[in-house]
């Protein structure tokens, strides 16, 4: 290795540790919630994906128990925890009714935890509302990633700490 080229690399080995040690850390927290109306099976079917670490940091900060949602050694409490956190932070009016979920399933997709639902007997969609405020009282940084398809319309709606709800018209 010539001189110029051991010049080169110790810069770039000092700008790197310069970019690293002067900023701090800052971990992103978004959660992606796809919201179709399915008009045939008169349904509502949401997916919602949702980061392994962060659910599981949520739940064990809201239930004083650890979990392990989406490891190898999860349990069915842990899976019972995950639905009881879901159904108090994520909130369904149809035509002004409050509607309840369905929890359907769940699978795991390498450090996310998708999480299917519906909501089943919905005649026609008037308005439709949302509140979420999943992991916001813990990450007050929480980004909640609405897409809906509502009668063929697309609408993308990010909800956070400061709009936890979000109507659809």
């Amino acid at each position: 290795m010539n001189i110029l080229n051991k010049k080169i690399l110790i810069g770039l080995v000092l700008l790197t540790a310069f970019f690293f040690t002067s900023f701090g850390y800052h971990k992103f927290y978004m959660a992606i919630y796809q919201i179709n109306y399915v008009a045939a099976k008169k349904r509502i079917e949401i997916t919602a994906r949702l980061f392994t670490d962060d659910l599981n940091v949520v739940l064990e900060k809201k239930y004083h128990k650890k979990t392990a949602i989406g490891l190898v050694n999860e349990t069915a409490e842990d899976e019972i925890l995950l639905k009881k956190y879901i159904a108090e932070h994520i909130v369904f009016n149809v035509n002004n009714t409050k509607k309840t979920i369905q929890f359907m399933s769940k699978e795991i997709e390498s450090n996310v935890v998708v999480c299917y639902f519906k909501i089943s007997e919905i005649q026609k969609i008037n308005t439709f509302e949302i509140q979420n405020d999943m992991f916001t009282e813990h990450f007050s940084e929480q980004q909640n990633l609405i897409q809906s398809t509502i009668y063929g319309e697309k609408k993308s709606i990010l909800l956070n700490n400061n709009l936890k709800t979000t109507k659809i018209k």
